[in-house]
Order: C-alpha cells, then structure tokens, then sequence
C-alpha cells in the first residue's frame, strides 16, 4: 500500500471524488487550491483532498473509498497518513460532513470530535437534496482532530 500526492490532472480521479461530494461544481471550488493524496494497493482504492484553512487549521475537503474496498481501512490509513505528514505543521485537522449516521461515527472513531455546524449548508448549497443512509442533508457539521 502507498499513499502519493497528485500533482497534476486531478479530475482523473472525478468518479472517486464525486462518491464524498456529488455535486462537481463544488468540487471544483476546492480542487485545483488544494492538495490531492491517493492510496493504492494494487491499484487506487481511495483518495482525499486537504486545503490550509489558515490559523493552523488543515481542512479535509474530500476523502472516498471505492465501494468495493470500504471496511478495510484504507479510510482510516488515508487519515493516519495525513495526522503524520502534518503533526507539527498544523494545529487541527478538520473535516466537515453531513449529520450522517454512517460518516460521523467514522471520524469520531478516528479521533475526531464535533466542533460546529453551518445551518442549511446541504440545503443552500446543492442544486438537490442529498440523502445519506435514508437521512436528508441539510446542517454541515464540523469534527476536529487537534495535531
């Protein structure tokens, strides 16, 4: 398993980015600022996408597992992997997701506690609404990890 940053041609990677945020348009508003990382084992099995929020604080704006190899920890590697490269450089590491029963408790397993939220983010944001395990989403809540 390796874990490389892209540099460049960053949409090869759109189907895997579109699995943690389906709508591309926002996508674009934070891929080409920030830094892309995939993990491969035998061939890419997820990626994820950080950007320097400023005050210390790294956000991660995307990070998906290819459906076939979720479970397996290539989730939590990609994690593990950033809390390293980044100890030292940052204070906090930050992520901000739907209030989904399937990725909160995710990174809260990682280490990761709520910080905030944004009221209607899902709602004014996207141009449909997004379900996630049957739950509409509306709130952005935010988890921190400090570094």
């Amino acid at each position: 398993m390796i874990i490389r940053e892209v540099n460049g041609n960053k949409k090869k990677f759109i189907s895997l980015l579109l699995l943690a945020d389906e709508q591309e348009n926002m996508i674009d508003r934070y891929l080409e600022k920030g830094t892309m990382y995939v993990l491969e084992d035998s061939d890419v099995k997820a990626e994820c996408v950080v950007t320097d929020e400023g005050s210390g604080i790294l956000e991660i704006k995307n990070i998906a597992v290819e459906p076939e190899s979720q479970g397996k920890g290539y989730g939590k590697s990609l994690i593990d992997f950033l809390v390293s490269k980044y100890k030292g450089h940052y204070s906090v590491l930050q992520v901000g997701t739907g209030d989904s029963p399937l990725t909160v408790p995710f990174y809260e397993k990682c280490g990761f506690v709520r910080s905030h939220r944004i009221r209607n983010f899902f709602t004014d944001n996207y141009d449909h609404p997004m379900h996630e395990c049957g739950v509409q989403l509306v709130d952005m809540v935010y988890l921190q990890r400090k570094l």
